[in-house]
């Protein structure tokens, strides 16, 4: 997958915001390419049993869904993770071949495109966060940057370690 630039092709807080978010997704998406399904399943930090490729990359997928779908939107959590299991969207990941969870993701960011298109950045979520506060759309864009981001990171770390594959 070719990346796109992360220079926004206008200037309005709206374009620059999604254009980083955009950025960061293909990033993570960049990381995979060539990864073999092998790899993509194997954990090489000691102290990390779930960080795998599929595993960051499944992540990043419901963490999305998380705060567009039910923090945002106010539906109903439907996500894999539960109180005895709350990371169970990265150990499940193995489960499945990365290029399926590569398309899912893919799929996911385009509809959640839409769904930012179709709402003001001043729009509350539905849904209070952790202290109580309804956090605007601009807030989830920004959020969703930093998070896959770092995570960009992690998957920076694993391909270097599986094949020595670096770059940016």
């Amino acid at each position: 997958m070719t990346r796109i630039d992360d220079t926004p092709p206008a200037w309005d807080e709206r374009t620059q915001l999604t254009t980083f978010l955009d950025y960061a997704r293909d990033t993570a998406r960049s990381k995979c390419a060539g990864v073999s399904a092998e790899n993509a399943r194997k954990a090489l930090l000691p102290g990390s049993p779930l960080m795998t490729m599929s595993g960051v990359i499944n992540h990043l997928r419901w963490v999305e869904y998380y705060w567009f779908q039910v923090v945002f939107l106010g539906e109903e959590d439907r996500g894999p993770w539960t109180e005895e299991d709350p990371d169970r969207e990265m150990r499940i990941a193995v489960d499945f071949p990365l290029t399926q969870l590569l398309d899912e993701y893919a799929e996911q960011s385009a509809r959640y495109r839409e769904l930012v298109a179709g709402n003001d950045m001043d729009n509350q979520a539905q849904r209070a966060v952790r202290n109580g506060l309804h956090v605007d759309l601009r807030w989830i864009l920004l959020h969703l940057t930093e998070e896959t981001a770092r995570h960009n990171g992690h998957l920076d770390i694993l391909r270097e370690m599986l094949d020595g594959t670096t770059g940016d």
